[in-house]
């Protein structure tokens, strides 16, 4: 189908992707044209990775702003929402408007009523419907962007009961639901009353297969030689090959630490793929890699691009990660060692992607378990990008010839799982059910599993022999739990009462608000480490776990600070629970350290963490301690100003002094400490202070003191002829007791900067 025979869109679509190279729609995108995807009507997109769902979506998006509607694209992770809104941005040259929200659970987004298309993660749009944000009843459009992740446990319930509520709030919302892998599309489809689109169709061939000895074998019955040397492993030899052929290759391990490992290992491979442009282009990105942190990671990381190989986990820094992507979108870096993470959706293909390790640890087994097909077919959709590489292959590794039967049955000819709703899990229960509630979605228990009965859940357990029963049970005793500690009233209907309107809005899990509630109120003026503990035990903290020898040094340390604990704490002789409150204090010591101001790179080594682990902890200690602030000013407590206190410190990493300066935009951390050195004390002594002064501590770097005394109101903050005073700044740097940073030389971006 050529592109100007689609319907519905505006008149610019069709020279618009002319320019962009695109003449004709690939055979699914042309089939969901004919299934109505561009005349309003709902569609499930079961098509692979590069087959152009993305095209898809903007159709059916572009033909409701046409209409003179609005449409919502939600995503997984807040990188993919990035990402869509830069490729979305070339249509506001056409006067469409774009925005992005992905954070701020609190807030009701009233600024997007205004934008065409709007970009969020599923976890900000079910926020937006529980605060009421007006714009979500004028939605006519709806795309779901790998809706596959409702099968997960953690963040599938969220995006499942969102697109309900989005479809109780407007009936007629045309819903678009993408995904590379769905096993039970059909399914997808009843759920969504949709048309579905199931193809295996690609515009590049996919080979899939299982590296063994000499060769690579195939699933279609083709082998192919690839020699592995004798000092090789296959990975080498795999990246080697690829290189040989001017491709970039894609390796999924089981763990950061072997994320990390084979990225170094595999760097002296990748560094005979490079030309001199190359080499000085990696040398300017890992430069600016270390300007990110002064951590170990980031060292790890900026030491392997020189060489044309990175890794790429969670623990780094979301701009590690964003430097890296982009690195390998462009082909710069060779081969980028991965946790399955990079598998949801970002946009990293790649000419080969080898799945290294098929098995990962298993928390609930207790011991390594196969990852799902589902997951792996994920990844291996990542090879092959059109336009770039004349074929892609995926392949797993295999150490005998029974594992490579093994693999080839489990993996490569296998079909993906059906796609499971986790919705009757209890934490994703007792959350939703609030919400629903509070949001006035429902207001009696029959109300309830109406609601839930327009869920993938329904869906899927409608006919089966008891999963309505076991619906209703998981009802009641959620509500019995929310009645329990005071978050809904049960009379003649179903309220949310204030405490459980102020929950459902600051998007807390009911049993984080219940802990809260119940260390605040055990008395005392509470510390910032009380603090960090009481919110570091809630379910909605991700706790650092124990290492071997920490149960000794941490049960120590819990009976020296027992006395600045919110709540009782549990006996040793609880071992579960006991351990639980350790990992938790564990957890608090490290924002107690980022908030003393200790280096970065130092906590990082102390609990075996990476700069976007710190990161990740600092935020979500904010935000909970933000929400105890709301609930303590909701319950009249006077622990109001001590929690203000501690969130603000832990927000910027710093001491109770530096609290009023670390504010001022620009700042952070070091630079705040470098002026209080320096004799400014205060956000208003900033504004009047001289500017040789400022330009010194900030070590002579003019612009960033010109925009500090901008932010900060000074009168005349240009630094042109301003001479740095070097009496008005300490000889030391840094070195106060307690608290190291990173050499003298130039100024180190780092968490609190940002």
């Amino acid at each position: 189908m050529d592109v100007a025979e689609v319907s519905g869109v505006p008149p610019w679509v069709a020279d618009h992707l002319q320019e962009e190279g695109i003449e004709s729609l690939y055979p699914p995108q042309a089939e969901a044209v004919e299934a109505g995807v561009a005349d309003g009507d709902s569609l499930v997109a079961s098509i692979p990775t590069a087959s152009g769902k993305t095209l898809i979506a903007q159709l059916a998006m572009l033909s409701a702003v046409e209409r003179g509607g609005k449409a919502l694209y939600i995503v997984p992770l807040r990188a993919l929402a990035s990402e869509k809104r830069e490729e979305f941005s070339a249509f506001e040259a056409h006067g469409v408007s774009i925005g992005v929200s992905t954070g701020n659970y609190d807030e009701s987004g009233e600024w997007l009523s205004g934008k065409d298309i709007i970009v969020a993660t599923s976890e900000k749009v079910d926020s937006l419907v529980r605060n009421g944000a007006p714009w979500v009843n004028e939605l006519d459009c709806v795309v779901s962007d790998e809706v596959h992740l409702v099968n997960d446990p953690n963040r599938g319930p969220t995006l499942e009961v969102t697109l309900a509520k989005l479809r109780r709030i407007n009936p007629s919302l045309q819903v678009v639901a993408l995904s590379a892998t769905v096993g039970n599309a059909e399914v997808m489809a009843e759920w969504l009353d949709a048309a579905l689109v199931d193809s295996a169709w690609r515009p590049i061939e996919l080979k899939t297969g299982v590296q063994y000895g000499q060769a690579l074998h195939f699933g279609d019955g083709s082998q192919r030689e690839l020699r592995v040397g004798s000092n090789e492993k296959p990975t080498e030899a795999i990246v080697r090959d690829t290189l040989a052929e001017g491709g970039s290759t894609l390796v999924f391990v089981n763990s950061r630490r072997n994320a990390e490992g084979a990225a170094k290992r595999l760097a002296n491979t990748s560094r005979d793929g490079l030309d001199d442009e190359e080499r000085e282009r990696l040398a300017e990105l890992a430069e600016e890699i270390r300007g990110v942190s002064d951590t170990e990671t980031s060292e790890d990381l900026a030491n392997c691009v020189e060489e044309g190989a990175a890794f790429h986990h969670a623990g780094c820094s979301s701009q590690h990660r964003s430097i890296v992507e982009d690195a390998f979108r462009d082909r710069l870096i060779k081969v980028v060692c991965a946790t399955p993470t990079l598998a949801a959706g970002v946009n990293t293909p790649s000419r080969r992607v080898v799945v290294r390790d098929w098995r990962r640890y298993s928390g609930e087994a207790g011991g390594m378990q196969p990852l799902s097909v589902l997951e792996v077919h994920q990844m291996m959709g990542r090879a092959g990008r059109p336009g770039r590489d004349p074929y892609g292959e995926a392949l797993l590794l295999a150490n005998s010839h029974d594992e490579l039967d093994e693999l080839l049955d489990r993996y490569v000819w296998a079909d993906p799982e059906p796609v499971e709703s986790k919705l009757a899990r209890e934490p994703s229960m007792r959350t939703h059910l609030l919400a629903t509630v509070a949001s006035g979605f429902a207001d009696s228990r029959e109300a309830l599993l109406e609601f839930l009965d327009q869920t993938l859940y329904a869906t899927q357990y409608r006919h089966g022999s008891d999963g309505g029963d076991n619906l209703e049970r998981i009802v009641e005793t959620t509500l019995e739990y929310l009645e329990r500690n005071g978050f809904v009233d049960r009379g003649e209907t179903i309220e949310a009462t204030n405490l459980g309107h102020t929950v459902s809005r600051l998007y807390l899990d009911p049993m984080s608000a219940a802990e809260i509630i119940d260390g605040l109120e055990a008395g005392g003026t509470p510390t910032a480490m009380g603090l960090y503990h009481l919110v570091s035990r809630t379910p909605d903290m991700y706790e650092l776990y124990l290492r071997s020898g920490d149960r000794e040094e941490y049960t120590m340390l819990a009976y020296e600070r027992e006395s600045t604990f919110l709540g009782e704490m549990p006996s040793e002789f609880e071992e579960g629970r006991f351990d639980d409150w350790l990992s938790a204090l564990k957890t608090a010591r490290m924002l107690e350290d980022w908030a003393s101001e200790i280096d970065e790179s130092e906590i990082a080594e102390r609990y075996g963490v990476g700069p976007g682990d710190i990161r990740g902890k600092v935020d979500t200690a904010e935000w909970l301690l933000g929400a105890a602030e709301s609930l303590a000013s909701e319950l009249g407590l006077d622990s109001v100003r001590a929690i203000a206190e501690a969130r603000t410190r832990v927000k910027h990493g710093v001491r109770e002094e530096l609290i009023d300066l670390a504010g001022v935009r620009g700042v952070g951390r070091k630079r705040a400490r470098r002026l209080h050195d320096a004799g400014i004390e205060t956000r208003a002594e900033l504004r009047e202070a001289e500017k040789a002064v400022v330009l010194a501590a900030l070590r002579g770097r003019e612009k960033t003191a010109e925009n500090v005394l901008e932010a900060a109101g000074h009168r005349d903050p240009d630094m042109d002829g301003i001479e740095p005073d070097a009496t008005a700044v300490p000889d030391r740097d840094d070195d106060r007791e307690g608290a190291t940073a990173g050499p003298a030389g130039p100024d180190q971006s780092n968490l609190g900067d940002f």
